[in-house]
């Protein structure tokens, strides 16, 4: 499909999905809200992607929601559409209700998602962000909630998702404050995972994500990756016992077999995610 405000490109197994508004910092809109979903979720289905990259064109990330929507909110004149709190696709029972969300679906895709931050990421920018599955920041990228600042409140699950990556207290510090949080103060908090100078930043990315997709058996990263967002809301007991259930599964998939015939044979690994 023709996109408006996204742009997508595929290599060597990775999917780069870029915020493409760079005039407006790439301020959301409902257009970029349908179309980020429908290229994630086609992502998901394509067995030649492996790992998804979201960044910004320009020298911003997403500088929030768009003001003309936030404007239409405000008088009346934005209307959300009936159920559009689950997003474009059907509720599906076999992934969590809290990961079906409008914004909070990044974590039932089953491929890893790095949020490539080029540049400033507030308000509902940031909170894209945080439901990437890692974030690797310019030096130039900067973090601001924006919410007080604007008479609102800690919106989309981002008082749930900002203490899981950097604590109680410094959640709050930056939801009450709207300060902006340089890179490298980011990196200090815990609340991204590299820091690199602009003009490295998406070629680190892109290593990063290549070592993944050529690597690394997509089915274990799948899996873990739903174990890591679901052992959230388990107790000790209930992670362990799915670990092990998961283990025994693994023993009998092909990418299992491939993982220890690679490395016998002392060749590139081969895995077919099944």
């Amino acid at each position: 499909m023709a996109y408006e405000h996204i742009l997508i490109e595929k290599n060597d197994g990775i999917a780069t999905v870029t915020l493409n508004r760079p005039d407006k910092l790439n301020a959301w809109t409902r257009i970029m809200e349908r179309e980020v979903r429908k290229a994630m979720e086609d992502a998901e289905k394509d067995d030649d992607i492996r790992v998804i990259v979201l960044t910004g064109a320009g020298r911003g990330f997403c500088a929030g929601a768009d003001m003309d929507l936030l404007s239409g909110i405000e008088d009346g004149s934005e209307k959300r559409e009936p159920g559009s709190v689950y997003g474009t696709e059907a509720y599906n029972v076999a992934i969590r209700a809290d990961f079906q969300t409008q914004y909070s679906y990044f974590p039932s895709i089953s491929k890893p998602i790095i949020g490539a931050i080029n540049g400033p990421a507030a308000g509902l920018g940031m909170v894209m962000s945080l439901y990437c599955d890692m974030r690797f920041a310019s030096r130039e990228a900067v973090f601001m909630t924006a919410f007080a600042k604007r008479g609102l409140i800690a919106e989309h699950g981002i008082s749930w998702m900002l203490p899981q990556l950097i604590g109680h207290s410094a959640a709050l510090d930056l939801l009450l404050s709207s300060r902006k949080v340089t890179a490298e103060e980011a990196l200090r908090l815990g609340l991204v995972n590299q820091v690199h100078d602009t003009d490295a930043l998406l070629p680190a990315v892109m290593a990063y994500a290549k070592d993944l997709a050529n690597n690394v058996s997509p089915r274990s990263m799948a899996v873990m990756k739903r174990q890591v967002y679901n052992a959230k809301f388990q107790t000790l007991s209930e992670a362990v016992a799915t670990g092990n259930e998961e283990m025994l599964k693994s023993f009998a998939s092909e990418d299992f077999k491939e993982g220890v015939a690679h490395f016998l044979e002392k060749r590139p690994a081969n895995f077919s995610g099944r």
